[in-house]
């Protein structure tokens, strides 16, 4: 699959295929997305500038807002981008997929990035190239939350919706040469420092 497959995928899907909570409620799938908003703030400094790459809906860059981030939100998708305005027309939003983020942001670098149900859908190739961008995007110092999980028994995703996994050594090769640090937290989600490549 290649990330325009994902993509592809994505847009058209229904909402309720996307997300598990949407088939509970929709108030479960918002509330969902405020405590996952409430996790992330423990590890983003306060009022730090925020990218939230493959933000969809804007689940968690609303609420990342709510707390006093200057959140940008960037989806390959403009339906999921137009949802969220729909609810919450103050969210900056930027319709792009990981090369597109450079032409946004021009130099400037992001305080913090996160995506949270973006990387376990692709490949180990095009997962790289996200993340290089994404790494690209933050400033040296600055903190990155990839959904990025390892795995005794590493594979990779064979649908849109498949889960990719990497091995200890895979990932450890790929932060040295991306240049990521990783940083313990009690988060689901892989926390690193943005230093720089080859540290």
């Amino acid at each position: 699959m290649t990330a325009d497959d994902v993509i592809k995928a994505w847009d058209k899907a229904d909402p309720t295929a996307i997300h598990p909570l949407r088939q509970v409620s929709e108030e479960a799938y918002w509330a969902s997305g405020k405590a996952q908003a409430a996790m992330l703030a423990t590890v983003i400094p306060d009022g730090a500038k925020v990218l939230d790459f493959g933000c969809g809906d804007g689940r968690v860059a609303i609420p990342m807002a709510s707390h006093g981030f200057e959140v940008t939100a960037v989806d390959a998708s403009q339906n999921m981008l137009d949802r969220l305005t729909n609810r919450d027309p103050g969210v900056t939003t930027v319709q792009a997929d990981a090369d597109g983020i450079a032409t946004h942001l021009g130099r400037r670098r992001m305080d913090a990035v996160y995506t949270l149900a973006v990387l376990i859908h692709h490949s180990y190739t095009d997962c790289l190239h996200i993340i290089t961008k994404l790494r690209a995007a933050t400033k040296l110092g600055g903190i990155l939350v990839l959904d990025w999980p390892v795995s005794d028994t590493p594979s990779e995703a064979d649908s849109w919706i498949g889960v990719t996994t990497w091995s200890r050594e895979q990932q450890a090769d790929a932060c040295a040469a991306i240049g990521l640090e990783p940083i313990d937290s009690d988060l689901p989600w892989g926390v690193y420092r943005a230093v720089k490549a080859g540290n």
